[in-house]
């Protein structure tokens, strides 16, 4: 008996470090991290924080963690399939469900907590993956996709303490499958709503990451979501939200942090 179970726990073992193998090699140099801080200046890193910030989601909006997408149908290699693990955020998001002005819908699937309080100077690395298809392009154009919302406290007054600093993703080609990782630091483009910056920074003329990120020397982080709406209709997932050292792998059950590098 006894050496029945010391074999099965050396299988167990093996198993155990062929599945790290495998993983490091799916993934990079990018490693799973269950909890701690980065040590890098910007928030914690926490995976139990993370779910649909309710005061900021307005009509009947999906975004909940999810298998796949895998395909669409004859897609085959790595765009196939979510970049890390099997899972993936799903996001669903109408454009006219309610009856607001404008009548249309919004969700944010973000952590209010690990980052409260992180300097907006110390972000260095933001992106993503998505899964993109081409019924979004037709309902909002190639650059219909979600984005990056970090609420902030811009300190650029005493009397002015809250703003949203949102990054519009560049158009994504091909469709209907797994984008490479967008970098939010170097493509697409960025605004602050409330118009913080006079004449640029904002919806109609917005900026780089480098122009916004300098132009907030004191901010602070509220919180970090990835986001849809007020606009268009979209239908898709993302996955492999980067936020400097760490990337968030978004599992059917949980969000994992995982060390790059």
């Amino acid at each position: 008996m006894k050496a029945r179970i010391g074999l099965r726990r050396g299988r167990t073992l093996v198993a155990v470090a062929l599945a790290a193998i495998v993983t490091s090699a799916l993934t990079g140099s990018v490693s799973a991290v269950a909890d701690g801080h980065s040590g890098d200046g910007i928030g914690g890193i926490g995976a139990d924080h993370w779910g649909v910030i309710t005061r900021n989601t307005i009509g009947s909006p999906v975004a909940a963690l999810r298998d796949g997408p895998f395909g669409s149908f004859g897609v085959t290699g790595s765009a196939s399939r979510p970049p890390y693990g099997n899972g993936s955020l799903g996001i669903e998001v109408a454009d006219d469900s309610t009856s607001l002005a404008p009548p249309s819908e919004k969700v944010d699937f973000g952590n209010e907590v690990d980052f409260y309080g992180s300097r907006v100077r110390d972000l260095t690395a933001l992106g993503f993956h998505v899964f993109q298809t081409q019924e979004n392009v037709g309902y909002g154009g190639t650059r219909n996709l979600p984005n990056i919302r970090i609420e902030i406290n811009p300190r650029l007054t005493p009397a002015d303490t809250y703003s949203t600093m949102v990054w519009l993703p560049p158009a994504v080609s091909p469709t209907n499958q797994w984008s490479g990782y967008l970098n939010a630091t170097t493509t697409g483009g960025w605004f602050l709503s409330g118009g913080e910056i006079p004449g640029t920074c904002t919806q109609s003329s917005p900026c780089d990451f480098t122009t916004l990120r300098n132009s907030l020397p004191q901010a602070t982080v509220y919180t970090v979501a990835v986001g849809k709406g007020r606009d268009d209709i979209w239908v898709g997932a993302v996955d492999g939200l980067r936020i400097n050292r760490y990337v968030y792998d978004f599992e059917a059950d949980g969000v994992r942090a995982r060390r790059v590098g």
